[in-house]
């Protein structure tokens, strides 16, 4: 690795450890380490719900995804926005705050022990999450140590603190993207317009299964078109209601209006991380003119 990787990797790393002792300090009850005290700044929470949202998968695999079918999959983005922010935050997240404040629910597994009255609920929710988030997560051995850390250090408040440091960090990489992609197709309106003008040049076995063009969508009901509605845009949009690390974050601030103001740093947030993402993976089919 040369200095620059080094010294941006020990960056990175100090200052996560530096939110996760401000965390720690911070944590003074059962309250504080498990729900932030229920008193979470709107805008950490948000971009930490953001960026827990959003992973790899989503950006460097869903972009990959992109590639093939196109801007179609920019619907994806929108079902983001309209269940995983506005749908989550408002209809779904109210009732879950104000009925964990009323069950005194710290946890998500205590949350839907308490609200059932079932203490086989509660152990098997969190038996769950125990079994398959360490999978989902634990790509790299490093990574779960200092998550790990953290998160027993600071509490949900160290967690929401690097959550949010994390976020900026993922949308300036972002726009950083699109920036150097558009710049380098000479422009907005010319790299779309190349991309469109490339229709011609659909692979033959995609073309059979209904593929129009990377700016359009595949045609109505065929293969293709069932594969990205049915399984990419549905099959991923609609799973972000039923994710516990997420609704967790309901119940971290403390009333109705936080979350009211949530929504639009949330939405924007992932706005820009899926649309971003995904329009890159678009445009990557278009020859740079330096190329």
């Amino acid at each position: 690795m040369n200095t620059t990787v080094v010294v941006t990797t020990l960056l990175y790393l100090a200052i996560t450890a530096g939110l996760g002792y401000l965390g720690y300090r911070q944590t003074t009850s059962a309250k504080d380490y498990l729900l932030a005290g229920r008193t979470v700044h709107p805008v950490i929470m948000a971009i930490s719900y953001g960026s827990t949202f959003i992973s790899t998968a989503a950006i460097v695999g869903f972009g990959g995804a992109a590639a093939v079918f196109g801007m179609g999959i920019l619907w994806l983005t929108v079902l983001n926005i309209f269940l995983g922010i506005f749908i989550a935050f408002i209809v779904f997240g109210k009732p879950t705050r104000a009925m964990g404040h009323k069950l005194d629910a710290h946890t998500f597994p205590e949350f839907i022990g308490k609200r059932y009255d079932s203490k086989f609920l509660q152990v098997a929710s969190a038996g769950m999450i125990f079994l398959a988030m360490p999978l989902y997560a634990g790509a790299l051995l490093v990574i779960v140590l200092i998550v790990g850390l953290y998160v027993m250090m600071g509490g949900m408040k160290g967690v929401l603190y690097t959550d949010a440091f994390q976020g900026g960090i993922m949308a300036l990489g972002m726009m950083l993207l699109l920036w150097y992609a558009y710049d380098g197709l000479g422009g907005v309106v010319p790299a779309h317009e190349q991309l469109t003008a490339m229709a011609d040049k659909v692979p033959a076995a995609l073309a059979a299964r209904g593929h129009r063009g990377w700016t359009a969508m595949p045609e109505l009901f065929s293969p293709l078109w069932w594969t990205l509605i049915s399984t990419v845009v549905m099959g991923v949009g609609i799973g972000v209601l039923a994710q516990p690390q997420l609704v967790v974050r309901f119940m971290t601030v403390k009333s109705d209006r936080e979350l009211n103001r949530g929504v639009v740093i949330g939405g924007l947030f992932i706005m820009l991380m899926t649309g971003g993402g995904f329009g890159g993976g678009a445009l990557s089919n278009v020859d740079s003119p330096a190329s």
